[in-house]
């Protein structure tokens, strides 16, 4: 295998009419660039480990933080949170990367990130060169997680956003697989300060679109961008015969990631980036394709 220079990862923010959002951009060449939103609770560093890694094929890949996470400040009003006004966001930094001439971009979406792609897609097909939905769903989630949701909304009501952290490690440590490795001080240090510089009203009107996006499946299949549906093996969110049966309606390619749950590009990177290599390859546009090596004379 060829060894591969991986960008640098810069920090950066894109001006938008909706305010400033925070982006991680690694810049590997001139092909169709490519851009990764998070899911709900989630940051630009959920890809940290994948970023460079998929630049180095020779394209810009960037990673934001959607409004109201993180380094990425949102309105004070949970209406500014719908889907629609998210995927303006998304549709915001692609066509920043697609510059003067408009090529189309590569989307990736994480979770709710993918309901925000989704309808990034389907206001404007045209701008989109691929999507790829992972560990996401068709719709509004639901079963334990919707509870947990629910459940935790009148304490951020109450006792703010250091609050339903705290909860959140609760229930997480009661969830934990007890022969897990130990997060290291340093990310438990990070999570921390990510949730608590999150916007409250972002997370409520977050977790309102989260919990409410009708089933568009239909709607995606129609627009004929290509969709590649990847979720870990053992995603416990939308379920994997959900992703799959959703796959299904779309036509679209498909792919499990194994040993990976809900976090892929956290819990196996090298699969993860593997699959995402090989799906932009076959749907970058023609005209910005990397050039096949020359063979050896």
């Amino acid at each position: 295998m060829v060894s591969e220079a991986l960008p640098l990862v810069a920090r950066r923010d894109l001006q938008t009419p909706a305010g400033p959002l925070a982006l991680l951009e690694a810049d590997g060449g001139a092909g169709a660039p490519a851009v990764l939103v998070p899911g709900y609770t989630g940051s630009k560093e959920d890809f940290a480990l994948i970023l460079a890694a998929l630049a180095a094929t020779g394209r810009r890949v960037v990673a934001m933080d959607q409004r109201g996470q993180f380094e990425s400040p949102g309105p004070d009003d949970p209406a500014a949170y719908t889907v629609e006004a998210l995927a303006a966001d998304v549709r915001a930094v692609a066509a920043d990367l697609a510059g003067p001439h408009g090529w189309p971009v590569h989307l990736l979406g994480h979770s709710f990130g993918g309901l925000v792609t989704r309808g990034a897609v389907l206001a404007d097909p045209s701008a989109v060169a691929s999507l790829t939905l992972l560990d996401s769903g068709p719709a509004a989630i639901s079963g334990e997680r919707r509870t947990r949701m629910e459940a935790l909304r009148p304490l951020l009501a109450e006792g703010g956003m250091a609050a339903v952290y705290e909860q959140l490690e609760l229930l997480a440590a009661g969830d934990g697989d007890t022969g897990a490795p130990r997060r290291p001080p340093e990310l438990v240090a990070f999570l921390r300060r990510r949730f608590l510089a999150s916007s409250p009203v972002g997370l409520q009107g977050m977790g309102d679109a989260l919990g409410g996006e009708p089933d568009r499946v239909e709607a995606l299949r129609e627009t004929g961008v290509p969709v590649l549906v990847a979720y870990g093996a053992g995603d416990d969110s939308w379920s994997p015969a959900v992703q799959s049966d959703m796959a299904a309606r779309l036509g679209a390619r498909h792919a499990v990631i194994p040993d990976a749950a809900h976090s892929p590009a956290v819990e196996n990177p090298a699969a993860t980036i593997g699959i995402l290599r090989g799906f932009w390859a076959a749907t970058d546009p023609p005209a910005r394709r990397r050039p096949a090596p020359r063979s050896a004379v």
